[in-house]
């Protein structure tokens, strides 16, 4: 009963326009107060502090930082320019293009949101210019952004390991197949629908423009090799990996392309600030309200009443995915995480789940709600950029969300597309 009173107050604040990090923040601090346990509500700097120190958390600024300078250093024009040279011959056109250039992008970045907005704009445009129809352009721009999550390296992995203490290098592994089968179910919608809807057949590009786009791109497509081969490698940490990405995007972007300049670098900076400043907010509310749901057993009590449903790991399974998706209709990425990690790892520990797994779910489920309304961050930013309305460009979303939730449920109920690869190359 507990639980729901407080669930309830933390949905109504946030329907009520309250940021994330304010209704969490408000409403542990406002049960402590009503309580009269001034002692632990003491202990609020503390718990909002210890939050957000852990060492892999560092790794978050950076990958903000290398997606930015990406986006504004021209190594996302290039990326395009080579996966269209690649596959855009196949039917869906640039279409296809748009899936593999974000399928690649996402080895750099980690954030589904830096796709859309950076890499979503040269495609949208792109896509356009050569007569697409926007509502087609803007839903698979949409669509492809949300494998930069689940595909290494993964901002929200590096949140989720903090959280739980899983290894990011195993979530980074686990995460390889589901975004390989991610981009696999979308570039298999786009053939379809282009096939249904009669859309034109790009020319196939000649070895020599392969040759030339890749050779333009070759430093630009180095850049996930760096960071998988160095964390792989055992060169460098996860969190290291930031820090060698945006380096390197630095470099390349200003030395090799030359198209930041000293002058780009305060804009690139202060928009990193502002967006890792966002994030750490919620992560800092989110670690006194996690002390809440402890303080007051409220997983056990969850653990108990969940127990109670069934016994079957799938049914369970298919529960958590299913508040996980709601719950992503209504609150960010970030959020679902930061909230729902420590209420139900430990009930799908109990059926035997491992951890791994579930993460991968878990960040999947989050990254849905991105495309979801009422409060989609991606449907918004490539709302923003196509000049759609959020209702025309959810309607042109459902066969790409079919596509991807069909992957969620092969990760869900097959354990061995997400941690087959951890196990083989790290071991149980």
């Amino acid at each position: 009963m507990l639980a729901l009173v407080i669930l309830l107050c933390l949905l109504a604040l946030i329907f009520l326009g309250v940021p994330v990090a304010v209704a969490l923040g408000a409403v542990a601090a406002g049960f402590y107060i009503v309580s009269g346990d001034f002692a632990v509500l003491s202990m609020l700097p503390q718990r909002m502090f210890s939050a957000t120190t852990a060492f892999t958390l560092l790794a978050i600024p950076f990958f903000i930082l290398a997606g930015n300078l990406m986006n504004t250093g021209g190594i996302t024009r290039r990326i395009f320019r080579f996966a269209n040279a690649c596959v855009g011959h196949i039917r869906g056109g640039l279409g296809q293009v748009n899936v593999l250039a974000s399928l690649i992008f996402s080895g750099m970045s980690g954030a589904a949101v830096a796709d859309a907005a950076g890499l979503g704009q040269v495609e949208f445009k792109a896509m356009t210019d050569r007569g697409y129809d926007p509502e087609f352009s803007a839903a698979i721009t949409a669509a492809s952004s949300t494998i930069g999550p689940v595909f290494p390296p993964s901002i929200p992995f590096v949140l989720y390991s903090s959280i739980t203490g899983v290894s990011v290098t195993k979530l980074f592994l686990a995460g390889v197949v589901p975004g390989l089968l991610m981009a696999v179910a979308l570039m298999a919608s786009v053939y379809l629908v282009s096939v249904l809807t009669r859309m034109p057949r790009e020319p196939r590009a000649s070895l020599r423009e392969i040759a030339v786009s890749f050779a333009d791109s070759a430093l630009s497509l180095f850049t996930p090799v760096i960071i998988i081969g160095g964390i792989f490698g055992g060169i460098f940490t996860p969190t290291e990996a930031g820090v060698v990405a945006s380096a390197y995007a630095l470099a390349i972007s200003m030395f090799v392309y030359r198209e930041i300049t000293w002058a780009h670098l305060p804009a690139v900076l202060w928009d990193t600030l502002v967006h890792t400043v966002r994030v750490m907010f919620v992560i800092a509310a989110a670690g006194f309200f996690g002390w809440l749901l402890i303080h007051q057993r409220i997983p056990n009590q969850l653990i108990s009443a969940m127990l109670g449903l069934s016994d079957s790991p799938a049914v369970i399974m298919g529960i958590v995915i299913l508040i996980l998706l709601v719950l992503g209709m209504f609150l960010e990425g970030i959020a679902v995480i930061v909230l729902c990690v420590p209420l139900f790892l430990p009930v799908v520990q109990q059926y035997g789940i491992d951890p791994v797994q579930f993460g991968v779910v878990m960040i999947m489920c989050s990254m849905f709600g991105l495309l979801t309304p009422p409060v989609g961050m991606v449907l918004f930013a490539v709302s923003s950029i196509s000049g759609l309305t959020v209702g025309r460009l959810s309607r042109a979303l459902l066969p790409y969300f079919a596509g991807l939730v069909v992957v969620l449920v092969i990760v869900a109920w097959l354990p061995a597309a997400s941690i087959w690869l951890p196990t083989l190359l790290m071991g149980p």
